[in-house]
């Protein structure tokens, strides 16, 4: 099967997912899901497990695969194929009942050097009617909903050139230190764009990049439950042509931790000193 029409079912099953997770947010089936001040966000939802394994057992009659990507090897063989689905992207965002949270899938390959690489990418926001898809070397869409029906559009990031007067997002987590890093950039970037959004998730915020809606996106540190939702938002910003690395300008590793920073690749590098000062500040507090 192609990679377009690959990237277009699991699309499709990503709805049909997005229906039933959109369902529990509205009418929660849990009382316990009502207590939301003391909720350990670290361990995810309970909707997470169902979710995965409904997309899961629709991709089995879909296109034969090796397995998930938490079963990968540490070596496989080129060619070989792993389905990497995560749990809800924006657990807070969703346990809030705002819109702003994505269901992913991404589809990882192992090259001819041993590494897989995310080849296509799935990003569905049940709650806006949107979802955002891509495969390798055939560009990225976005497919949304309108008073006239289904839209499906191409998209290319913004053609911003300055970082003054930009629209800047970023992302950090619950813990304590990440949300200061993030927000000693932030500090620092004050008054050069013209604004500055923290609305998430991680997946959700690397499309609008995709899209134009933000002229780049930040965070400092993306965690290994994070590969879902970014590798899927990755292969969409890589197919509509923008640029994403880590904060020095290097390679995502998949198989570590990352800090990362999206753009449409004409705003970076007047952002990159404020994300390199920033490591610098790190680097020297650990010392």
């Amino acid at each position: 099967m192609e990679l377009r029409e690959l990237a277009m079912q699991a699309a499709s099953i990503a709805q049909d997912a997005g229906k039933h997770a959109l369902n529990d947010q509205i009418t929660p089936k849990d009382l316990g899901a009502l207590d939301i001040g003391s909720r350990d966000y670290s361990r995810g939802l309970d909707v997470d497990h169902r979710l995965a394994q409904f997309i899961y057992n629709r991709l089995t009659y879909v296109d034969g695969f090796q397995g998930r990507w938490e079963d990968r090897p540490e070596h496989g063989a080129p060619g070989s194929r792993y389905w990497c689905i995560g749990g809800i992207d924006g657990v807070i965002n969703y346990s809030r009942n705002m819109a702003e949270w994505a269901v992913t899938i991404s589809l990882f390959e192992f090259n001819e050097h041993g590494s897989a690489q995310p080849i296509i990418g799935i990003v569905h926001v049940p709650a806006l009617a949107l979802t955002y898809l891509a495969a390798r070397g055939q560009g990225a869409i976005r497919i949304r909903r309108t008073p006239l029906g289904e839209k499906r559009e191409k998209i290319m990031p913004s053609t911003t050139t300055k970082l003054d007067g930009s629209v800047v997002a970023f992302g950090m987590s619950f813990k304590p230190e990440d949300a200061q890093q993030a927000l000693d950039v932030v500090y620092r970037l004050a008054g050069r764009p013209a604004d500055i959004k923290r609305i998430g998730p991680a997946s959700l915020d690397l499309c609008k990049v995709a899209d134009g809606t933000y002229d780049a996106y930040f965070e400092p540190h993306l965690h290994q439950w994070d590969v879902p939702a970014m590798s899927a938002g990755a292969v969409v910003i890589w197919e509509a042509q923008g640029k994403l690395c880590d904060w020095a300008g290097g390679t995502i590793y998949w198989r570590q931790e990352n800090d990362i920073v999206a753009s449409n690749g004409l705003v970076y590098d007047e952002l990159r000193p404020y994300l390199l000062d920033e490591l610098a500040r790190m680097e020297h507090e650990d010392a």
